[in-house]
């Protein structure tokens, strides 16, 4: 099962899937932004296609929507839509959406309403999009369960290719993470309780998204990172620019969005 995490933002760390589909191109990213595969899990690299393009400039407007194309390769069951793989702060994922809403564009096949594994150790209900896809999976926990209805957050995480608000997805690299925001920003120390995130975007652009929704971010050290590079990068609170932060190169291992 995978963990979903709150994570320490201002408010709800929160997801939502976009409408409208809006083709956009994707940031200018250097090499050196990217993640090589073996530095976090197995997370495939995702090349930019027009069916889940997503903002450059932090300035650009709404976050990119999900989108429905016939070229896409995501696949729903019987009677279902294929779907983009954005994940923004309106449309099929805005605050007001259901699980029935989900399940008219991907397919009843390709949605499933079950436990996952939540904060502390505990089990908490969530729509499954996709599974038995790892690639493809998405988690949406409700605000109210019993009628599997408006959006609380949605995770990203272990192998799936959704994006987030402003093109944050799995593996992606710290420098790379700072010029989607904009500027450096906060996150906690590899040696807390919950791990290292994001704390504080520090104004910039993943700080306010249009549509209400926030996004919060985990990050995993270089699995070659030394134990003594991991140890000087403990403590409450640190900026993406560290000198001891950017020493293990972090990555982005989770993502959670929500209203």
């Amino acid at each position: 099962m995978t963990t979903i995490r709150t994570l320490p933002l201002a408010g709800l760390i929160a997801v939502a899937l976009a409408g409208p589909a809006v083709a956009q191109q994707w940031p200018n990213l250097s090499p050196d932004d990217e993640i090589s595969p073996r530095q976090v899990q197995t997370v495939p690299a995702v090349k930019p296609k027009a069916r889940n393009s997503h903002a450059a400039d932090p300035g650009d407007g709404p976050a990119t929507t999900a989108t429905v194309t016939p070229a896409s390769r995501t696949t729903a069951g019987p009677k279902g839509a294929p779907v983009g793989n954005t994940v923004g702060c309106s449309g099929l994922f805005a605050k007001d959406s259901s699980h029935v809403k989900l399940a008219q564009v991907v397919g009843p096949n390709s949605i499933e309403f079950g436990e996952v594994s939540g904060g502390g150790g505990g089990a908490i209900n969530a729509s499954i999009l996709y599974g038995k896809d790892p690639k493809r999976r998405l988690e949406v926990v409700w605000q109210n369960e019993a009628a599997r209805s408006d959006t609380s957050i949605i995770v990203i995480t272990g192998q799936s290719q959704w994006h987030g608000p402003k093109g944050v997805r799995l593996g992606l690299a710290l420098p790379a993470l700072e010029k989607l925001n904009g500027k450096p920003f906060k996150l906690s120390g590899f040696d807390q309780p919950d791990g290292s995130s994001a704390i504080d975007w520090q104004g910039g652009a993943l700080a306010s998204l249009p549509g209400g929704c926030q996004i919060g971010v985990k990050f995993a050290a270089d699995p070659k990172a030394t134990p003594d590079a991991v140890t000087a990068a403990a403590g409450k609170e640190f900026l993406s620019s560290d000198a001891a932060i950017r020493a293990i190169k972090p990555t982005v291992a989770e993502i959670i969005i929500g209203y």
